[in-house]
């Protein structure tokens, strides 16, 4: 049930696509299949962006409620619900997307698995036409993993989460030091080093899945899910420059 309902339309999608780009270049379909789903997604991400990011610029004020009713934690708890229905925030609005957003990841890990070297013609709708695939972009061979793709995307990775992780480090420094009487707090200043340690180890993690956890599992898709996730983090974080720019002035 999952393949027909999920994989097979993503499957089909990516194959009509890749037949009618010149030279069936599969890593270019890639990238132009990345961004479409993406944009579908884009109205339950941009709500989850902009809850996090409203979260971030009320923790200030969240932060001066939790320090003047410490000791009363029902009054504190209707007063930051009161504070988010103000700032039109809704806590939990980035639950809808993951479960969304996990049965499409999973998906997509089977769609690249099966697209080279050759299209499996058992996925395919009968009015999809079944092409000979290019498996290269700009002439690097997608077979197999390729150093230059994993490096790329460890470093996409890493200024994505750069420039996300900026102003929620400095959010939380100052909400903690409102909190703590307008001195420099020890546990923010803690959040804010286990922050930074994050910003060089999901790269890390994203080079070693890309050019060692999964061309175990998956030798023939390593170099697509690069594309895809370097892809993806950009638009990311394109989205989020353009969420701050534009809705939150």
């Amino acid at each position: 049930m999952f393949t027909e309902i999920v994989v097979r339309p993503l499957y089909n999608g990516l194959v009509g696509l890749m037949d009618i780009i010149p030279g069936l270049d599969v890593g270019l379909a890639v990238i132009i299949f990345t961004v479409i789903v993406r944009l579908i997604l884009y109205p339950l991400s941009k709500n989850s962006l902009l809850t996090q990011v409203r979260m971030k610029d009320a923790e200030p004020e969240a932060a001066k409620i939790r320090a003047q009713y410490a000791n009363d934690r029902q009054t504190q708890a209707m007063k930051i619900m009161a504070l988010y229905k103000e700032k039109r925030i809704k806590p939990f609005s980035g639950i809808l997307l993951l479960i969304i957003q996990l049965p499409i990841l999973l998906a997509l890990i089977s769609v690249f698995y099966k697209i080279i070297p050759t299209i499996d013609a058992s996925l395919l709708y009968s009015f999809v036409h079944a092409p000979a695939p290019n498996p290269t972009l700009l002439g690097i061979d997608l077979t197999n993993k390729n150093l230059i793709l994993s490096v790329i995307t460890a470093i996409i990775q890493f200024f994505q989460l750069h420039f996300s992780l900026a102003a929620k480090q400095q959010k939380a420094m100052a909400a903690q030091t409102i909190k703590n009487g307008g001195k420099p707090d020890t546990a923010a200043q803690l959040s804010n080093s286990m922050t930074t340690q994050m910003k060089f180890i999901l790269p890390i993690f994203a080079f070693v899945s890309i050019y060692w956890i999964i061309p175990a599992r998956f030798p023939e898709a390593s170099s697509i899910i690069a594309i895809y996730w370097s892809v993806s983090s950009l638009f990311t974080l394109g989205q989020e420059l353009y969420i701050k720019k534009k809705h939150l002035k």
